[in-house]
């Protein structure tokens, strides 16, 4: 298996081999894809599980942040753990994308950064306990890193869904889920798949 190293947000990165018709590139990514499940760490799916449930149990907070693909990941989230994942008779679990609200972000990203697009918005709502879940290709995204940092310092855990090396954020996150892929259409799908995992594992509970 070969090193996968680290990428920065609009990086180069890996797309195919190249020169394939659609049916052999098919085959190609598929391939690539089945590594990835082959790869899937069970455990680490398993504490960011226990996270979660916890957060559950407590009333607290989960908040969702993505970029790019990864925003569109952080709503599908935020719906499928708010709606889905529900139980008749069982506490809700209270997820919200922070990747949603455009008036908000637009404002944060004119009046002070880009990089503040989310750790602003965690400002307001943040609390010791709650959960932030990062989903990021890279994991070196500015504005997620600031997320991070911010959520650490209320006492909130940070779980990241990576891929490459896992960036940054590796080292800012309680718990990860690392896709080490450097393709970002496999990354991405290895991260909805996990996400309707954790739904689904929610929701069948007993």
């Amino acid at each position: 298996m070969k090193k996968i190293r680290g990428t920065k947000p609009g990086g180069t990165h890996v797309t195919g081999p190249g020169g394939l018709g659609v049916e052999d590139f098919a085959r190609w990514y598929r391939e690539r894809t089945l590594e990835q499940w082959d790869r899937l760490d069970l455990k680490a799916l398993a504490k960011v599980a226990t996270v979660i449930e916890r957060a559950q149990a407590a009333g607290r907070f989960v908040w969702v942040c993505g970029n790019g693909g990864s925003a569109a990941s952080a709503a599908h989230v935020g719906c499928d753990f708010g709606k889905t994942a529900s139980r008749p008779g069982a506490k809700p679990l209270k997820c919200l994308s922070l990747s949603d609200n455009t008036a908000f972000m637009t404002a944060i990203g004119n009046d002070l950064s880009f990089d503040e697009t989310f750790s602003r918005q965690l400002e307001n709502v943040v609390a010791k306990d709650d959960v932030v879940i990062l989903i990021s290709g890279s994991g070196n995204s500015g504005n997620l890193v600031a997320a991070a940092k911010l959520a650490r310092a209320r006492g909130a855990k940070v779980v990241s869904l990576l891929g490459f090396d896992g960036g940054k954020l590796k080292a800012l996150s309680d718990e990860i889920l690392l896709i080490p892929s450097d393709q970002y259409g496999i990354i991405e799908d290895l991260h909805m798949s996990v996400a309707h995992i954790l739904t689904f594992y929610l929701k069948q509970r007993r």
